[in-house]
């Protein structure tokens, strides 16, 4: 790889250039750290979330217009909406392998949210859109009493935020099969801080990276219901290029290498990967008091296999540069259950592994991604009838793991876990 760096000296100290490109590089990777096995999110139904994130085969509300648009023309109300918000509350640690250093990640309160509206104009009709926040986090990591955070030559803070607009149309035939198609608008802000190793009259140099990128995608289902009580649902996401151009970089260096690190511009490309879901689930009982279900999760994370990233204004210091990600394949496992208590009260149980896509020498610290297990537990309170208060409750609990970044020769244990409550409103009507 070409890196377009050189060495510069300063109070006469060396350090390698490229050290600051590789982190530049990592610029959107770091943007999209959230609380996935790689950078997506899956918090998009309360009632969902409740019953292990499954609902590839479900079709109780408007939700069904994220996880699988062709079970839209299933739901059985003619109108049908759906709102909600999750709270993410993250805890997670550093301790270098060669000294006795530990650091502790400061995760800022994260709200991502969702709505959906459907609308059937006949029986078979369904018509809608969902948004989604999909890809978003802030997440700061804290000095250890009073020694400078060892890793901020790498990230320092990010703020990150995505929003999706999918307008969505469902068809259903003889009731028994379900096809579904929705166009995905995607958009992005992101303002991300680190440090740079150049040492001067106000201390170390930095860097500030604020930019935002839209792009499309789509989303297309086909739901089947092959005898009562079951249901069979297969979705397919497609993978979305967010291209960042023209990303304001924002040095703060030593007057003396002002020319080799210009205010600038720069471009970047991360491809969000496609999603291939499956899903099946049986409704049991009398008059189908219980549901359970499971779902496989394919995530194509290996058309993520490098970055790269392209500063407009070309020094002899900074340029075209790029980096392996390498990030492999993987297959998510989802299982959830409900039980209808009664007219009123429901409720619902799930769990899910979710595997980390990335490779053995290239978990970082903005992308502390880990192999998670996730427990979940929700209800639903329905006041009167079609209208349900949907709450939740998911833990996940992160692997530990031991690894050395290569690029930057950065070594470590990392440990992450997550409380995420939420709360949601639904009505069918």
């Amino acid at each position: 790889m070409n890196y377009f760096v050189n060495c510069a000296i300063i109070n006469q100290k060396s350090f390698n250039m490229r050290k600051i490109t590789i982190l530049l590089l990592l610029l959107i990777t770091a943007a999209m750290t959230t609380i996935a096995g790689g950078y997506q999110v899956g918090l998009h139904s309360q009632r969902n979330i409740g019953m292990g994130l499954i609902g590839t085969s479900l079709s109780y509300d408007a939700s069904a217009l994220f996880y699988n648009p062709g079970g839209a023309s299933f739901v059985d109300s003619k109108f049908s909406f759906s709102g909600g918000m999750s709270f993410i509350m993250a805890r997670g640690t550093f301790q270098a392998n060669d000294v006795a250093y530990q650091a502790n990640l400061k995760h800022e309160l994260n709200t991502p949210f969702y709505f959906y509206a459907a609308f059937k104009p006949t029986k078979n009709l369904s018509i809608g859109i969902a948004v989604n926040t999909p890809y978003g986090n802030k997440l700061a990591w804290k000095d250890d009493a009073g020694e400078s955070w060892k890793g901020r030559f790498i990230i320092k803070d990010i703020s990150f935020k995505a929003i999706t607009y999918q307008p969505t149309i469902s068809y259903k035939f003889k009731d028994i099969v379900g096809i579904g198609v929705g166009l995905v608008f995607a958009t992005g802000t992101v303002d991300l801080n680190k440090s740079i190793p150049l040492d001067g009259a106000n201390g170390e140099g930095s860097l500030n990276i604020k930019g935002s990128t839209s792009s499309f995608g789509f989303n297309a289902g086909v739901m089947v219901h092959p005898e009562n009580g079951w249901s069979l649902g297969l979705d397919y996401r497609s993978k979305i290029e967010m291209k960042v151009k023209g990303a304001d970089a924002t040095f703060t260096v030593p007057p003396s290498l002002g020319t080799n690190f210009p205010n600038n511009k720069v471009d970047v490309m991360l491809p969000l990967p496609a999603n291939l879901d499956f899903g099946v689930s049986y409704e049991f009982g009398k008059n189908k008091q219980w549901m359970i279900g499971i779902n496989l999760c394919y995530v194509f994370w290996s058309t993520y296999d490098s970055l790269v990233f392209d500063f407009q204004t070309k020094t002899a210091a900074i340029g075209r540069s790029a980096t392996p990600t390498l990030y492999v394949d993987q297959m998510i496992e989802r299982i959830g259950a409900q039980y209808k208590i009664n007219k009123t009260i429901t409720v619902r149980v799930g769990g899910y592994y979710d595997p980390s896509p990335v490779p053995s020498g290239y978990l970082n610290p903005q992308t502390p991604s880990l192999t998670e297990i996730g427990l979940t537990c929700g209800l639903s309170v329905y006041p009167f009838k079609g209208f349900s208060i949907d709450a939740n409750f998911l833990y996940l609990m992160g692997a530990q793991r031991d690894e050395t970044y290569i690029p930057d020769n950065f070594a470590g244990t990392y440990r992450t876990g997550f409380s995420i409550p939420g709360i949601g409103l639904t009505y069918n009507f």
